[in-house]
């Protein structure tokens, strides 16, 4: 991986030598390209330089590097220039990058320039150190409101980290300075503050307690919210910063603060961006999609955590993200390390940004590579309405039910693949892109219900929808209207699956969709008719930017007059039809969302017209249509964009990689590089026989009720307010919980579904040439009663064992040996438990105690306390179960918020408090039900 950092900064030097001003005699001060010596400073002092791939003479290079070091070290206000430095954000950003590259060559650099160096680091630090807790005037509403804190829509984990990154470089070169080490500590310990968590551990970190900290920066799922939605890139900036900071440290020789290696909250945070990891290596971003695949930026969370943390898992992600990096970068734009973005600070940023994790591996080579990642990595969890994301990581896809408003959508990304389905900020995806009203989610957990899931029930406005997740990594949708679903098509060499076409596979036949490279071209040919004015309608805007047209001919004539339904300022309608290539029509920013938004040419007299040819700006519709009129009052539709290239009846196969199976008579359509499937029942396959799967006959059900038994699962939907009871016919003799009579070719199951929820229920048991009149009723995993004999048949259970049964006119309840009894009704099984991430001395993983395993124990340590977050309030009753041995006096008391406790059993979080010595009893499990079901 270091050898392939080393050789992306030399073909990225390619693109830095374009932020040099030659008249100026250095790197430009604009979007901060005077970063990009970082990344010189590196390819000069290491490695074996390749002027060929870098396209600069390594002389040459360090000339422009140098004079730029000294010119900025010089301008920057701490060293009493004027032109930048000094204010958090995001000077100090570029500024830890700027010193790192002066050390990496303070041979070269002049005694001034030296000084200034100096200054800027020392004096960085004494400013934010005398800011306590205070926001710096200098930048504006960027604030990390104090210690507090903050988490609703914007984190102030970054603002936190931002503080003490401006420490990092004066405690890392120039030792502790008044206040300093206890500034950069107090940021970097509260950067993922949660209180519960935090009061509940007494492990000092730097000699300072853990419950000490007092900020709240994450959701209590530990979840980073940033731009009003998840931000899976501010849910790593914890190591973002954690990596700049850290370089400084190891090259300066001195030992990195503890605060760095021992992160409070940390490893449940990190838990979080595992579960929305891509085989990229980076996270899916469900939401916010200015964050997306920006590679370069990428990189450096991962290569902390495997070089200085030791992770793994990381470890495993960084090798497949360094695995795309040659790739992704020889995709035009060729070099850059950050495409797809708006923001060109970004540039410098990523190369500065691989340039430190090259330094990291170079001073900490990483750990080996974690073995089956997505399994381990796999997690179904409600991160609950407020955040807006249910989300499912299995070892076959990503699924996630976003209900956030403005990024409502049922995301899915078969087999993690980063580059298949567009999922990323309001790009909407199957389920309807309004407002849910009301939200009942479900989450079906392994280690309590025997295998992973979730299902939710949406309340719209005007309707309802479901959608489920699978441990087999198929999802299960219930539509009220047609959904879409847009797939990437590009070609990028060495990515896997953009190799320029997509395949679409269906009853109906096979087509091959070639990638759109650059801005689209639509030829729109028609049956000729007599018209004077003709207008392009749209029908679907582009979601995120509206529409943009550069060029609107028709016939090759010239407008007289161009208007249209709206248009942002410069970007007039006459700018679509005044023959210059580089200007474009753009509707209003306040008009982007409207669909039937529309341009219009008169071209002064009729004329016959039969073609028209419309080349588009990035904000292409995705459906719209060309309307012509003699008199510019009565419009005719002539022709609508796109022609179906694909329309297929009951399922639907995605270049190999993903389906669909829809139930319903209506088709799946393709249309370019957008899928739109019926209303109903649909199913997403990762890799399956999809054409057997459609061929299966449906559940018939009840009118308000949808159902599917993908992978044999039962997944149930009601889609009404009212509670449902009925029968649902289905085909086969699978056993689901519950009473179920069989038929000749199946099964009449007894539901109860209450209203506007849903849920999956597992086939723990086939039965094998039952015949019909048989009732079974399935209690749990484990035991299933049946009656209505005499009858003969085999019983098979989910793991395989295979039982003879023989039924009489008795009824007789089967109890399969081995078997696990799901689902549990512990409420602490699987949870989330406290202290987490700095264990105290003695202590061992409270996780033991809610793991569900006989062989594993918490062992508290001296007087040790854990706590278990039940994830709600409720009632509970609490049942403790130790190793041998003598019990440890102890006591457990219970919170509503995590920072009170007492023994009021109404709660949400439990805690266990001992009076522990060694020889002591270790604590096997702590279970909690809900005083009802006791």
């Amino acid at each position: 991986m270091k050898d392939t950092y080393y050789e992306v900064l030399l073909r990225h030097t390619r693109w830095a030598e374009t932020q040099y001003d030659p008249v100026a005699g250095r790197y430009r001060r604009t979007d901060f390209g005077f970063a990009v010596v970082l990344g010189n400073a590196v390819l000069l002092t290491r490695g074996n330089y390749d002027a060929a791939l870098a396209g600069i003479e390594k002389d040459v290079l360090r000339q422009h590097t140098l004079a730029t070091i000294k010119h900025f070290a010089a301008s920057n206000v701490l060293a009493g220039g004027t032109e930048w430095g000094k204010t958090l954000f995001w000077d100090t950003t570029f500024q830890s990058y700027f010193v790192l590259a002066a050390r990496l060559l303070w041979p070269d650099l002049d005694a001034a320039t030296r000084s200034n160096v100096e200054a800027i680091a020392r004096g960085q630090a004494d400013y934010t150190t005398s800011l306590g807790t205070g926001n710096d005037p200098r930048s504006g509403s960027w604030t990390p409101n104090g210690l507090t804190g903050g988490y609703r829509g914007d984190t102030k984990l970054e603002e936190m980290g931002v503080y003490a990154q401006a420490i990092a470089p004066g405690l890392a070169w120039h030792g502790d300075g008044p206040g300093w080490r206890e500034a950069f500590g107090r940021w970097s310990r509260n950067e993922a503050g949660l209180p519960a968590a935090d009061l509940a551990n007494p492990s000092t970190v730097d000699g300072v307690p853990i419950s000490a900290n007092i900020a709240t920066n994450l959701h209590d799922t530990f979840i980073v919210e940033n731009h009003g939605s998840f931000g899976p890139h501010y849910q790593s900036e914890l190591w973002r910063t954690s990596g700049r900071n850290a370089v400084h440290f190891l090259l300066a020789g001195r030992p990195l603060p503890e605060v760095l290696v021992k992160q409070p909250n940390g490893e449940l945070l990190w838990r979080t961006i595992l579960a929305t990891m891509s085989d990229a290596g980076e996270p899916l971003m469900p939401m916010v999609d200015d964050r997306e695949h920006l590679y370069g930026r990428d990189v450096i969370p991962l290569a902390f955590r495997s070089t200085v943390l030791r992770d793994p898992m990381a470890a495993h992600a960084e090798a497949a993200l360094a695995s795309r990096l040659l790739a992704y970068q020889a995709h035009p734009p060729v070099h850059r390390l950050a495409k797809f973005s708006g923001e060109a600070k970004y540039e410098p940023e990523a190369r500065a940004e691989l340039a430190i994790s090259y330094l990291l591996h170079e001073l900490r080579p990483p750990v080996a590579p974690a073995p089956d990642f997505f399994a381990r990595a796999a997690l179904a969890i409600d991160h609950g309405a407020e955040p807006g994301l249910l989300a499912h990581q299995s070892a076959a896809a990503w699924a996630g039910t976003v209900t956030k408003r403005g990024f409502t959508k049922f995301a899915w990304q078969p087999a993690h693949d980063d580059w298949l389905f567009k999922i990323s900020g309001a790009t909407p995806m199957l389920l309807p892109s309004s407002a849910v009203t009301q939200r009942n989610a479900v989450v079906h957990q392994e280690i309590r219900d025997g295998f992973d899931g979730t299902a939710s029930l949406l309340t719209f406005a005007d309707g309802f929808a479901g959608t489920a997740t699978l441990p087999t990594g198929t999802v299960v949708c219930a539509l009220p209207r047609p959904g879409r679903v847009d797939v990437h098509n590009l070609a990028m060499a060495g990515m896997p699956g953009l190799t320029g076409s997509r395949t679409y596979t269906g009853a109906a036949g096979r087509v091959q969709v070639k990638a759109r490279e650059a801005f689209r071209v639509d030829e729109i040919a028609f049956p000729a008719v007599s018209a004077r004015h003709v207008r392009m309608v749209g029908i679907r805007p582009h979601p995120t930017y509206g529409y943009s047209l550069f060029d609107f001919e028709v016939d090759g004539s010239r407008a007289q007059v161009t208007a249209a339904s709206s248009f942002d300022p410069g970007r007039e309608p006459a700018k679509a039809t005044d023959g210059d290539p580089a200007t474009r029509w753009a509707v209003a920013r306040s008009e982007r969302g409207r669909a039937d938004s529309w341009l219009a040419v008169d071209l002064g007299a009729a004329a016959t017209v039969s073609r028209v040819r419309l080349r588009w700006e990035t904000a292409a519709a995705g459906a719209y249509r060309i309307e012509t009129s003699l008199d510019g009052a009565g419009w005719t539709t002539a022709a609508e964009y796109p022609r179906p290239d694909l329309s297929t009846v009951g399922w639907l196969d995605v270049d190999g990689r993903a389906g669909f199976v829809a139930r319903s008579g209506e088709p799946i359509v393709v249309e370019g590089d957008t899928i739109t499937v019926p209303s109903g029942i649909v199913e997403g396959h990762v890799r399956a026989d999809l054409r057997a799967i459609a061929a299966e006959p449906p559940p018939q059900c009840p009118p308000s009720v949808r159902a599917s038994t993908a992978d044999g699962f039962l997944t149930l939907f009601n889609l009404s307010n009212a509670d449902v009871t009925g029968t649902i016919r289905l085909h086969g003799t699978r056993l689901y919980r519950g009473t179920q009579r069989t038929t000749p070719d199946g099964t009449e199951y007894a539901l109860t579904l209450a209203a506007a929820t849903a849920r999956i229920e597992a086939p723990w048991f086939t039965a094998r040439g039952i015949p019909a009149g048989v009732t079974a009723i399935v209690h749990d995993a484990r035991r299933v009663t049946f009656r209505g004999g005499p009858a003969r048949f085999t019983l098979v259970h989910r793991d395989g064992t295979k039982l003879s049964i023989v039924l009489g006119k008795a009824d007789r309840t089967v109890t399969v040996p081995g078997a696990t009894p799901f689902p549990f009704h512990d409420r602490a099984l699987g949870r989330v438990t406290f202290p987490n991430s700095v264990l105290p001395p003695g202590m061992s993983d409270p996780a033991a105690a809610v793991d569900g395993n006989r062989s594993t124990a918490w062992t508290p340590g001296r007087d040790g306390r854990m706590v278990v977050d039940l994830g709600a309030v409720r009632e509970v009753q609490v049942d403790l179960k130790w190793t041998d041995g003598a019990v440890p006096p102890h006591t457990v008391t219970f919170s509503v918020d995590g920072r009170t406790y007492g023994p009021d059993i109404v709660a949400r979080y439990v805690a266990v408090s001992t009076v522990w010595r060694p020889g002591h009893a270790s604590l096997r499990s702590i279970s909690v039900r809900d005083e009802e079901s006791v």
